[in-house]
Parts: C-alpha cells; structure tokens; sequence
C-alpha cells in the first residue's frame, strides 16, 4: 500500500466536490475539541452529511478518493441501525488496513452478520451474574484503593496516578490476568495501540512497527491466559470465555485473544478519557460538581451519562456503504466510507437546546458516546458506567481539595486521548 498525500483539489476523481470545510488534515485533529465543534456546527447546518478528502490520522490514508463526514445526531443513528447498508466488516478507523488485521484487533467491532452475531453471544454468555456481581465488589474495592494511593501523593500526573489505573485494574482482574508486571505489559501494548502516532509512545519506531508490536503482544497474551485457564479454571472472565458455548459453539483461541485486544483498548482508553475529562469538566463548573457532593445518589446516574456525552471519548467511528443508497438528501456509492462523528452528534442542537452547556441532571440524555444504537452498541457500557460511579465517589468526598491543570492531548481523529494532566491537593 503506498502513502498519498492529502488532495487540495475541490472535487475527487470522478468530480464529486469537496466540502469546503477543511477536516481532513492532521492539524485539524491536533485542534481543541472547542475549535473542532465550530466547524461541525456548519457542517450540521449543511445537512449533517457532507463530502471530504480523506482523513488523515498519522498512519496512512487510505487509496479511496474522499469520505462522507456524518455529523448529525439523527443521521448517526441511521448509519449504526441499519448495518446491511453500511457495514463493520470492511474496517471501523480511516486507515485502510487487511482483514486479518482487522479481526485480530476489533474482535466482533470489524464483523459484520452473521459472524458478528455468533461472536457478540457468546462473549454476552461469558458474563454471568455472579461474574458481574464480583466484578462491582471489585471496582468499588479498586477505586477506593486508587485514591488511597492518590492522597499519599500531593501532587503528580492524574492520568497515571487516577485515570489510567481504574479501568487497567477492572479489565485485568476481571480477565485474571493476576501477575502486575503482565498487566503493565498488556497496558502498554494498549497504549501503543491507539498512540502509534505519539512521539513518546513511538520511542523511535515507525507507527506500523509498534502498532503490529502492540497487536501481537496483545494478542498472545490473551491466547496464552486462555490456555492457562483451560487448564487452571478460576472465577474469572477468561474462563468463562474458555467455556461459554452457544448452540454447541465455543470461542476458538484466536477469537478469545481477539476479544482480548479489543477489551484491552476499548475498555482502557475510554474509561480513561472520560475518567480524566469529566473530573476536569467538574472543576470547570463547580456548580455540577456542589450538586453532586449535596446529593451524590440522586445525581449521579444522569451525572455518569452527560460525563461520556460532554467528553466523547470515541470520536469517530467508520463503515463501508455496501450499495448504493440515500443518506440525507446524498447519494452514496456502493463502496464509499461513511465516518460517523460522535463529538459533533453529541453537539447536537438539534437534540439537546443547550449542548455547550455541561449539565449533569439532564433526564433525557440520547448521546452517540457508546454508538448510535444498533448491534454494535458497546456491548461494555454497563462496566464503564459503574467505574465511572465509582471513582468518582471516591474522587468527590475523598478528595475534594483536588485541583487539576490543563491537559495534554494525544492527536488523532479516533480517541480523544489526553497524554497527561497535572493534579495538585491542595
């Protein structure tokens, strides 16, 4: 696959004509989430569905001639409801990468049906309710331990010290993975998966180098904790993963250390981001945060949802259009990529009269942050949602002298990733 380079052309090759709006160039990414929502205020206001060259994420692009950028709430929702018409199994990020890749990293993500079907089941039956009944113990027990190792240090960096810990220990422990010195490594091998374009990540190697090292490194780590449970059975998710079965199906190795991969990154950076920026959105509006140190109970359901709404920890997700087809007021060509954009759908004034406003007792809350419904609707939402409840009960009357600075930003067009943000207790 060769590298292009960004076209300045108004129209692609066959002439359809480029939006005027510039999203597709790394600089625009490497924007603030404030100035990325001014231009896709206008490209709501041009019918939520708009052309562009392809987007740039630090990789390379991808051989096609352009992408359909959907910005609207609504549209979203109709681009994740009806998967025969835009498809998963063709890749789900703007880099064109082969489909043994794409299975080996997004597990059932890069699936279309019936295999997505199949797959989705049978990680769905590995969470039991006593699984996830010991799964809640667990996370209360971590977050409090967290901010234990938080107020012994007066000041350092939150991401490492809060952020990056919480949904690390849930996943790991979850999974078994019991050894720390396993956990650091799979962390790692995480971070490299969505920061091969970081400097400081890259540590010298080219992006493709540490993306395949990270991609491998997951991926045996997983199979080799499948074939440790298989004969060492614990309480724990990977052996539930060993031994659910559907209509007489099980998960081959491959498919468990895929999963694997997929909770690994999914689960860390998310939880991460929303951890980090909702904990910084709090000290912002200090009103959000008096509401719920006054009534943590009655607030803090609607408070988790506008934390993932305001933060967007996804930005963008992508599908391939299997036919051609209508998609507000455009025609779409059978073959053409589809990126949905979850920060600017949860912008929506459409949908919410206030969206710049932070606004943690709103009742209705419809946000694209876990996917615009449909059969990849995050099937993990329920575990992010109950680290989020319990971290931050820890964070608000634990640690309620804490202050934290300006964040510094991972660049990219898929997780809205911050490197690193300063805390001080005051």
């Amino acid at each position: 696959m060769t590298v292009t380079e960004p076209t300045t052309a108004a129209t692609d090759a066959s002439g359809r004509a480029y939006h005027a709006e510039d999203i597709s160039e790394i600089a625009f990414w490497a924007l603030t989430a404030e100035e990325r929502e001014e231009t896709f205020k206008k490209l709501r206001a041009d019918g939520g569905i708009t052309y562009h060259p392809p987007i740039a994420g630090g990789l390379m692009l991808p051989e096609n001639d352009g992408v359909w950028a959907v910005t609207s709430h609504e549209l979203i929702g109709e681009v994740s409801k009806n998967p025969d018409i835009f498809c998963s199994g063709q890749g789900f990020q703007m880099e064109e990468v082969p489909q043994d890749f794409l299975e080996a990293a997004g597990s059932f993500l890069g699936m279309d049906a019936p295999k997505h079907g199949v797959i989705r089941k049978l990680v769905s039956a590995a969470f039991t309710p006593k699984q996830v009944a010991k799964m809640n113990d667990q996370i209360d027990d971590q977050a409090r331990r967290i901010v234990d190792n938080l107020l012994a240090s007066p000041e350092g960096d939150f991401v490492e010290t809060v952020s990056k810990q919480m949904p690390m220990w849930t996943i790991y422990e979850m999974m078994g993975l019991e050894d720390p010195e396993r956990r650091d490594q799979a962390a790692h091998h995480a971070d490299g998966m969505v920061s091969w374009n970081d400097e400081d990540v890259a540590a010298g190697r080219e992006p493709g180098e540490l993306l395949a090292e990270s991609l491998v490194g997951l991926l045996m780590m997983g199979m080799e904790l499948a074939e440790e449970r298989r004969a060492d059975p614990r309480e724990d998710l990977m052996t539930n993963l060993v031994n659910a079965e559907v209509d007489g199906r099980k998960l081959t190795d491959e498919e468990i250390g895929s999963f694997f991969v997929l909770l690994s990154v999914a689960g860390n950076d998310t939880t991460r981001n929303s951890i980090t920026l909702a904990t910084r959105a709090l000290q912002q509006f200090p009103d959000q945060k008096a509401l719920l140190l006054e009534d943590y109970d009655k607030h803090i359901v609607t408070a988790v949802e506008e934390f993932v709404r305001w933060v967007s920890p996804v930005m963008t997700f992508r599908r391939t259009v299997t036919r051609d087809t209508e998609l507000g007021g455009q025609h779409l060509r059978e073959g053409d990529w589809v990126a949905m954009i979850y920060s600017s759908g949860n912008r929506d004034e459409k949908v919410w009269a206030d969206a710049d406003v932070f606004d943690i007792t709103r009742e209705k809350n419809p946000h694209v942050g876990f996917g615009g419904g449909g059969p990849h609707y995050c099937l993990g939402n329920f575990v992010a949602k109950k680290q989020l409840r319990a971290i931050f009960k820890e964070l608000l009357f634990r640690a309620p002298n804490l202050e934290v600075g300006e964040p510094e930003y991972l660049v990219g067009n898929f997780v809205r990733a911050v490197k690193r943000m300063p805390y001080t207790l005051r």
